[in-house]
């Protein structure tokens, strides 16, 4: 299909749009299920496992590392491999975060049922409260968009823009209440741009 620039900026603009006012209903739905999940996280006595699938998956994984590095001992567990022996890595003590938009991802709800089973913490980030996924959570973190801003709408794009930005939410709200620090920041940063810049503004 030939376009002119004009119609491809306009696309892209009305995409970010999208995004923006999934950013925007997001931060007015912050109820106490978030305060609730930080907090669970929080006293968690194990490891926060975040799992998920295909793009909640990776942003799953991104969520995971962003905790890791900030203070929070976090890791990824695929949904996939979890049903083929990886659900071994789940610990008594752990807390668990479920990432599906649908909420019906299948290996995911498996996962949870083995979660539920093994008596641990579960945290759901779906868009669909009412899902089996959002049936076997302790805690469900509302991502629900109203459309994901491409011109399919079956996409996800708005829709992972929001669990990213609930990931970092998360994780701001968790450096807040441990009094994370940049020299905190630092010392998991041993190499590369960040080590450099925090060095060279002197930042605590």
């Amino acid at each position: 299909m030939r376009t002119n620039r004009e119609s491809i900026l306009t696309i892209g603009r009305n995409t970010i749009a999208t995004e923006v006012r999934a950013l925007a209903t997001i931060e007015k739905r912050l109820d106490d299920s978030f305060a609730s999940a930080v907090e669970c996280i929080h006293n968690c006595r194990g490891r926060l496992v975040v799992t998920g699938l295909g793009k909640s998956g990776h942003v799953a994984r991104k969520i995971a590392a962003t905790l890791t590095s900030t203070g929070t001992r976090a890791i990824f567990l695929h949904a996939t491999e979890a049903l083929h022996g990886d659900l071994g890595i789940i610990a008594p003590d752990d807390v668990i975060v479920a990432l599906s938009y649908s909420g019906e991802t299948e290996e995911v709800v498996r996962v949870a049922d083995y979660v539920a089973s093994n008596n641990n913490t579960l945290i759901a980030m779906t868009g669909n409260p009412a899902s089996s996924l959002g049936k076997r959570a302790n805690i469900i973190l509302n991502t629900h968009v109203e459309d994901e801003g491409t011109i399919l709408d079956i996409v996800p794009t708005a829709s992972t823009t929001v669990q990213l930005a609930m990931g970092d939410a998360i994780a701001a709200a968790l450096m807040h209440i441990r009094d994370f620090h940049a020299s905190d920041f630092a010392r998991v940063h041993p190499g590369g741009y960040i080590e450099k810049r925090i060095k060279d503004s002197n930042i605590e």
